[in-house]
């Protein structure tokens, strides 16, 4: 039996289309005493002019009634023939298509007064009725005929009486115009097949057969004398033979239908079912798969069936085996040896070199994003072709995924292979440290892709791969050095011993993992990172100047826990807020606290390259919120004022993860020349309660408001910036930073899915920089009901003019081209959120399955550059006009105002 490939509906996201061509056909002129009688029907196009002017819809149907909106075609004025040679895109897919959709195709006339089926001042000319699916539930694809029936306007109805094709007479007495049928039957099923490349061209030949048959007329059906005994072009009957149908007019409709490179089956959506009610849950030491899920259709109950005559319940019902569950699939098991085993040892394996389609299939695959999960069969395909793979730097991390590396001769030869591996990029071996990679092989050669990095670009992941160690095989029994199992935190001490700025956060990342006894976390991981800080301070007094570094280190942490012993006794007070502030500075000031005067300076923690010598107790300041934070200032060894605000009884790793990420996509965006003036502030946690963040001297849009009541942004910007001759009364350098930091941050904030925005986390400096603080809130998460996805309230727009401006206008485009640059690097940001899954933070910790994928979600990488583009703008514009924010904002106004 030859093998039959086909396609199935259900997996084709495609939009059904069809093209309407032309249509042929000519009926004789009404009578002049006709058109006197009835003086209605002259002003009908069809009446006055062989050629009139119609237009045609075309209109999905299923079950006797409609499924999308009608779509038509343009206009178009006819000279010789009514041509219209248009495609027309409906709005549903053939993957969602029932088994009964059908296409109802109306043509129709233009009539100034109307009559029957009129629609304003059109009636109907003809109707067709074209069903989508075969006798053999095959998609009907190519070009169709299609009989008009005149004056009546296609039902779609399952029983329609406006049938495409008819069905053909059984009786015949053999007659010569029987005979001449059955000769246009066969000659139109040759016609298809020549049309659809199942019969091999020949030129010259087929230009005759042309020429013969049009000079005998056969080729168009208008020229039937009886077009009812047209038969279908796969010859099935269109209509049950029982079924009367009105007889149809010479004319057909020619359209065409997409072609597939193969068959396409009908195959029916399977929806997923709800979760099963209960489940019997037996006790097993392995990782157990979720239960499979049930429903139960109508009248069925699931312990028995009532109309069972046996009494026993004759329903079937499938039972969780946790046991089986557990294990693999032997059948796959056994074909995955099989076809590896072909491709394990070969010589010509070296040689094997893909042809175009696989080339192609295995170019799809390389383009994959780090969280999409490869196929048995695509994991087959770059085994095979590994070896030809090995100069593609993008196809190492599908190749890592496609190995079984429980097999020992497969991963052997896997682990020889990545020597051979042209150089790959950081953000690959990133992805190489995650937690699905566990091969030690592996990991050191993501390791040494890494040592090509500088400091600079290291700092960008240090937070990420700090977390990365907690997928190290590091032994956590005491007297165990770390160096001896992890090639990855060999590498970080050796660079961080060398470079202080490296170190320093080195030293505070691993600190606050020691820090973190939540139940998130095991007492192995404290142990593990304790090691670490012990093998990292062990390294360092063997560096030259390192004792001097160590004890920085010991100050700093001393530094931070006198700030910490105030910020906690401030917290806890029962005072006014002039009281406590006064306590602070009486604190800062005493002597015994050694912080009006540090010597020798101490680089300050937050940013190791500001020295600080010292603290100025006036200028301190306690927020009025309910973790009461202290602002504070340092003087600086360069003579310079460094204010910074210290926290309490709040977990500020969300915060330094957001930072950490806006700073790095400012980098990606520079080497784009992509400078949209973003000014990310420093932020450091130095516990799992306690932080320090750099204080930027800057105003709420909150506080703008209660200042300036029209246009309060211009009034802002005009006042600290002022220009008589510049853009809406202000230097040009201001409006400039103004619009491109609302860009890059309205683009950044959407990609991250930052909630809880209001006008007092939305900030601007004087000179026009305009950046969020806050968040608390990330991925899609957010307190407020109907929040948008981009922040962009009416008072940024306002600020750049308006939205009919021009600097409105560049504003998108600015949004734009940051959108566009990030998706080129989405891999390198999605490795890193998969780094911190387990990183104990809030937003993550609550689906850390999905933390990567909500974010890819933003990206939109399922649409080409242009339609996410498209899309961004459309959001933008959306939330542009919403009133809902704008209600939310007056509301969070009054709150304020009320707690005040």
């Amino acid at each position: 039996m030859e093998p039959f490939s086909f396609a199935s509906s259900d997996l084709l996201n495609f939009p059904v289309s069809i093209r309407i061509i032309n249509l042929d056909g000519a009926e004789a002129p009404l009578p002049f005493s006709t058109l006197l009688d009835h003086p209605e029907l002259r002003h009908i196009g069809s009446n006055q002019s062989p050629y009139s002017d119609l237009y045609v819809t075309v209109q999905v149907w299923a079950g006797s009634k409609p499924l999308t909106v009608p779509v038509q075609t343009a206009y178009k004025a006819f000279r010789n023939e009514r041509r219209w040679n248009e495609w027309l895109t409906l709005p549903v897919t053939y993957s969602t298509l029932p088994l009964n959709s059908r296409l109802a195709i109306t043509i129709w006339d233009v009539s100034p007064t109307g009559g029957e089926g009129a629609q304003g001042h059109a009636i109907p000319f003809g109707g067709t009725t074209l069903p989508l699916f075969d006798k053999h539930n095959q998609l009907y694809k190519g070009r169709q005929k299609c009989h008009v029936y005149r004056h009546r306007q296609a039902d779609g109805n399952d029983d329609t009486k406006t049938p495409a094709f008819l069905p053909k007479k059984k009786l015949r007495d053999g007659g010569p115009e029987d005979q001449e049928a059955d000769e246009l039957d066969r000659m139109e099923k040759l016609f298809k097949k020549h049309e659809m490349g199942e019969i091999p061209r020949v030129d010259w030949l087929d230009q005759l057969v042309f020429r013969g048959f049009e000079k005998r007329g056969l080729q168009s059906r208008s020229s039937r004398a009886a077009p009812q005994t047209a038969s279908r072009p796969d010859g099935e009957a269109g209509v049950d033979s029982a079924h009367r149908v009105p007889e149809p007019s010479t004319f057909l409709l020619n359209v065409e239908l997409p072609r597939f490179d193969f068959p396409v089956a009908f195959a029916d959506f399977e929806y997923p079912p709800p979760p099963v009610s209960s489940y019997l849950q037996a006790s097993t030491s392995s990782v157990l798969k979720p239960p499979p899920e049930m429903h139960f259709g109508p009248g069925i109950n699931p312990v028995g069936d009532d109309d069972d005559d046996s009494g026993g319940g004759g329903r079937l019902m499938r039972v969780y085996d946790p046991e089986v569950a557990a294990k693999d699939n032997p059948a796959e098991s056994k074909h995955r040896r099989l076809v590896r085993g072909q491709h394990r040892n070969g010589i010509l394996d070296k040689d094997l070199k893909p042809n175009a389609k696989v080339r192609d299939e295995l170019n799809t695959i390389m383009a994959y994003s780090p969280t999409h999960t490869l196929s048995p069969e695509e994991k087959d395909l770059i085994w095979k072709f590994r070896h030809h793979l090995t100069r593609n730097k993008k196809a190492l991390t599908k190749f890592v995924k496609s190995v079984n590396w429980q097999d020992q001769s497969e991963a052997r030869q896997a682990a020889q292979m990545l020597g051979k591996w042209t150089d790959i990029d950081v953000d690959d071996a990133l992805e190489l440290l995650g937690p699905t990679f566990d091969n030690a092989a592996v990991r050191a050669f993501a390791v040494d892709r890494l040592r090509k990095a500088d400091d600079q670009e290291l700092m960008l992941y240090l937070l990420q791969l700090v977390q990365a160690l907690k997928y190290e095989h590091i032994s956590p029994q005491p007297g165990h050095e770390v160096s001896q199992d992890s090639s990855l935190a060999r590498f970080l001490i050796s660079r961080a011993v060398n470079s202080f700025t490296l170190g320093n956060y080195f030293y505070w990342f691993v600190m606050v993992e020691c820090d973190d006894k939540s139940p998130e976390q095991s007492s192995d991981n404290q142990t593990i990172y304790g090691k670490i800080a012990y093998d990292y301070m062990s390294e360092l007094v063997k560096q030259p100047g390192g004792e001097e570094a160590r004890m920085t280190h010991k100050r700093q942490a001393e530094l931070v826990a006198i700030l910490s012993k105030i910020s906690g006794e401030v917290k806890e007070s029962n005072e006014s807020m002039a009281k406590r502030t006064e306590r602070v500075k009486h604190f800062l000031a005493d002597p015994k606290n050694e912080l009006v005067t540090i010597e020798p300076p101490l680089p300050l923690p937050l940013d190791p390259s500001v020295e600080i010598v010292g603290v100025v107790p006036e200028e301190t300041l306690v927020f009025k919120s309910s973790l009461h934070p202290i602002k504070m200032t340092f003087k600086t060894a360069t003579g310079r004022k460094y204010p910074i605000i210290f926290k309490t009884g709040d977990d500020l790793r969300q915060d330094q993860l957001v930072i950490q990420i806006i700073t790095l996509m400012d980098e990606l965006l520079q080497k784009e020349n992509l400078d949209l003036k973003l000014s990310p502030y420093k932020i450091l946690a130095t516990s799992t309660k306690d932080g320090l963040s750099q204080f930027v001297h800057s105003v709420s849009f909150q506080s703008i408001m209660n200042k300036y009541r029209n246009t309060p942004i211009l009034s802002y910007l005009r006042q600290n910036n002022p220009d008589s001759h510049g853009p809406l009364g202000m230097r040009k350098e201001t409006l400039d930073t103004f619009v491109k930091s609302c860009a890059g941050y309205c683009v950044i904030t959407y990609i991250l899915g930052v909630g809880d925005r209001h006008l007092d986390n939305l900030l601007l400096t004087p000179d026009g920089h305009f950046f969020h603080a806050d968040f608390g809130y990330i991925l899609g998460r957010d307190p407020k009901p109907f929040a948008p996805p981009v922040k962009l309230s009416k008072e940024m727009v306002d600020g750049m003019g308006g939205a009919g401006t021009e600097h409105f206008r560049q504003f998108k485009q600015y949004c734009f081209l940051a959108y566009s640059a990030l998706r080129k690097n989405c891999n390198l940001i999605l490795n890193l959120f998969t780094l911190m899954v387990h990183a104990n933070i809030p937003d993550i910790k609550a689906d850390p399955d999905n933390a990567a994928l909500k974010v890819k979600a933003r990206f939109h990488l399922e649409m080409s550059e242009e339609d996410a583009i498209r899309h961004l703008e459309r959001i933008i514009d959306v939330n542009l006009n919403a009133l809902m924010p704008v209600v939310i904002d007056r509301l969070h106004e009054l709150v304020q105002a009320f707690r005040a």
